[in-house]
């Protein structure tokens, strides 16, 4: 039988995933049961639009349901996820995966006690430049990223380096190992429309050598979201906004001893939605028993590098007293 699935928390960005389970469920992948979310003219308008149930009461899809996206504040995260899968429900959690350490710690126990899948929302891990560029990376060296959005007033719940930065910490740990330790991490940020840190800069250090300079703002006039790095002989390009990436490299040498020039090769690219991919990951790996693609280990390192940066910025206001931006 099809997994039984529902959205919990469809303002925003839950409503994407709404509209992709019910794309899924009208393909005969799942069955999608229903929306839940605290306000409940939300709930009853996308119910109506996917038609599906609706509920106010996320405890009421426990014994109904098989699988769920989690959309809903990052506050609460850690209650809902725990008591969804120590009820065996398998759960898609947006990022970042808690507020704290030891409430990721909770969720991550809750799905070994219970054999629930966890997988963390981590998205652009699923960009398809990203996918494509993924087989061509050994051993990088240096990062450079900037990831910049205009103000909104979602997501002001958390500040930059969790609503934002996150993503890139989590691809550079990723694509430099998952298991290569962070030996430095420097980082500063400022408030500016609002009482969290809007804009902000992380340098990293590891223990292969490895340096990652990423920046995050979410008061830019324009959207950047791009990543250049160097791997021995290579300088990688990665545009997550165009979906386009290119490795560039030196050319083979003229027969008559001449300077090299630069070969740049646009990789391949298949452009499908990242969401719906993560989605499909997700739903396929809970059906088939398989392990999550992004794990609650791997949301728990991008968190706590996340974490490390806040302690380094708040070190850093009180420097040059620019008030606590916590």
């Amino acid at each position: 039988m099809p997994l039984r699935t529902a959205v919990i928390g469809v303002d925003h960005l839950g409503r994407q995933h709404a509209r992709i389970h019910s794309d899924l469920a009208a393909e005969g992948l799942t069955e999608f049961v229903s929306v839940c979310d605290l306000d409940e003219k939300i709930a009853h308008e996308i119910s109506l639009e996917r038609k599906v149930e609706c509920t106010v009461d996320w405890r009421t899809l426990v014994g109904r349901v098989d699988a769920v996206s989690l959309a809903v504040p990052t506050e609460t995260h850690c209650e809902i996820a725990v008591e969804l899968l120590e009820a065996g429900i398998h759960v898609l959690v947006e990022k970042p995966i808690a507020r704290t350490l030891r409430e990721a710690d909770r969720i991550i126990a809750a799905a070994a006690r219970s054999g629930g899948l966890l997988q963390v929302g981590h998205l652009e891990r699923f960009n398809p430049a990203l996918v494509a560029l993924r087989p061509h990376v050994r051993n990088p060296v240096y990062f450079e990223i900037h990831r910049v959005g205009e103000f909104t007033a979602r997501s002001l719940d958390i500040d930059v380096v969790l609503d934002l930065m996150i993503h890139d910490l989590d691809i550079v740990q990723w694509l430099v190992g998952e298991d290569v330790e962070v030996t430095a991490l420097h980082a500063v940020g400022i408030p500016i429309l609002t009482n969290k840190v809007d804009a902000a800069n992380a340098r990293l250090e590891f223990s292969t050598g490895a340096v990652a300079n990423i920046t995050a703002s979410r008061v830019g006039t324009e959207k950047i979201r791009k990543m250049r790095f160097f791997q021995p002989h290579d300088y990688i390009a990665v545009d997550y906004a165009t979906k386009h990436a290119s490795i560039s490299s030196l050319a083979t040498p003229s027969a008559d001893g001449a300077w090299p020039g630069v070969h740049t090769k646009n990789l391949d690219v298949i452009d499908v939605e990242p969401l719906r991919t993560e989605i499909l990951a997700f739903v396929e790996a809970a059906r088939d028993g398989k392990p999550a693609v992004v794990s609650g280990r791997d949301g728990r390192n991008a968190l706590a590098l996340a974490l490390r940066a806040l302690e380094q910025i708040e070190e850093h206001a009180a420097k040059v007293r620019v008030g606590s931006v916590g």
